[in-house]
């Protein structure tokens, strides 16, 4: 889950897993594998930056990372 902020100030906490795509129009518009869509007043660096920590956090960047390296050395097996 990453902390940001409407465009109000109203803090909202953001399931990170759900991010289909970033989108800075100047507003930071996250639209959602759901569909919705949420504006947010921090930019698309910033959001980057909390998603890719809290996907290190529950450990799916390293397993990723493990796992496209051991489809790589599988290859050169064969």
């Amino acid at each position: 889950m990453i902390r940001l902020s409407r465009l109000n100030g109203k803090p909202i906490i953001l399931n990170a897993l759900l991010i289909e795509s970033i989108e800075e129009t100047p507003d930071t518009i996250i639209t959602l594998t759901t569909g919705k869509k949420i504006t947010v007043l921090e930019k698309a660096d910033v959001i980057i930056d909390s998603a890719t920590r809290f996907l290190r956090e529950i450990g799916l960047v390293g397993a990723t990372i493990k796992s496209a390296d051991s489809e790589g050395s599988q290859g050169a097996e064969k």
